[in-house]
């Protein structure tokens, strides 16, 4: 008879390898592509669904302004450069005392002040942009449409920069102390303070712009640009928008606290360098009286509120406006 080997005994089994952060953060990634995130609003966007919405409808309306735009055509005589209602001294003393030709003076300079103050914003939210890209998926319908629309961004500040130099009024930089604590504030920014300012730079000009590229009483020329800048600016306003609402869910709470106080200051300078004082003087009027008199206008104020006030009613739904950083909203006048 064989005689039976004995069988081999059991390894034992390895230890489970502990989780790690990484795990963790996989982990709960993969909970936030399952189960559907709620906020305020009512149950978040699928991300890649909402980019790749976006990429077709920027296949459809995407504009070159070198070809769009009519660059040679002379400026109009009598039509305005901005809507008179949208300049900072509509309806103060001063601007009643103001001959017609020097309001729509004062209108071309404050044209060219915006625009500056757009390329500015745009410049600074292409490298927050491209921050918020820099780690994610290459080939993922969201950072695809990121890169569409930091294609757009440089077609839009080459297309101001161009406009400014058609109406002849100069380049209106930003103060120096703003524009480096700008420099800071964009360095620091958290994924969704980065938003939170996208939005800040784009929906109270596009608010503005919807007023202009309708009205006959404008330059053809700025109608023109406007209403391309609109078109392309709602796609990054619905982009910005779905992100951020994501983040002020997803974010840790540290993310979203720093968030609330970085965009109420983020609104403090933009609210001072919407139009820069220099305007006043290149038309002949007192620098000091003009800012006066526009800090205590009834009408600038409503004007800026009003503009604002789309994006200042989103952001509190999503929690936003909260604590301190509210403090600094209603500071900078755009939060009554």
């Amino acid at each position: 008879m064989t005689p039976t080997t004995p069988a081999k005994p059991a390894k034992p089994a390895k230890p489970a390898k502990p989780a790690t952060e990484h795990d963790h953060n996989h982990n709960l990634g993969r909970r936030h592509d399952i189960h559907l995130l709620h906020d305020a609003l009512g149950p978040l966007k699928d991300r890649e669904q909402v980019a790749a919405r976006l990429l077709e409808a920027s296949a459809r309306h995407s504009f070159d302004p070198d070809k769009e735009l009519d660059w040679e055509a002379p400026v109009e005589d009598g039509k305005w450069f901005w809507p008179p209602e949208l300049v900072s001294l509509y309806d103060t003393p001063l601007w009643r005392s103001m001959p017609e030709e020097q309001r729509m003076e004062l209108a071309r300079h404050e044209a060219a002040s915006l625009a500056s103050l757009g390329i500015w914003f745009e410049i600074i939210l292409m490298q927050l942009l491209v921050r918020h890209i820099y780690d994610r998926p290459v080939t993922s319908d969201h950072v695809r449409y990121a890169l569409t629309e930091l294609a757009d961004e440089c077609r839009h500040s080459m297309m101001f920069a161009k406009l400014i130099r058609k109406g002849g009024a100069p380049a209106y930089p930003v103060p120096r102390f703003h524009h480096n604590l700008a420099r800071v504030l964009k360095s620091v920014s958290t994924t969704p303070g980065s938003f939170a300012a996208t939005l800040l730079g784009e929906e109270i000009l596009d608010w503005m712009q919807r007023l202009t590229f309708p009205d006959e009483r404008v330059q053809p020329l700025v109608r023109g640009v406007t209403r391309i800048h609109v078109i392309e600016e709602a796609r990054h306003v619905r982009y910005a928008r779905e992100e951020l609402r994501r983040q002020m869910v997803t974010a840790p709470r540290w993310e979203r606290e720093f968030t609330r106080l970085t965009s109420g200051q983020t609104a403090r300078v933009f609210s001072v360098c919407f139009v820069n004082p220099q305007v006043y003087e290149n038309v002949g009027l007192d620098r000091y009286r003009a800012v006066a008199e526009v800090r205590a206008s009834g009408h600038r104020r409503e004007v800026m509120r009003a503009g604002a006030r789309k994006l200042t009613d989103f952001l509190d739904d999503i929690g936003v406006l909260r604590g301190a950083g509210r403090a600094l909203w209603k500071s900078s006048g755009l939060l009554a």
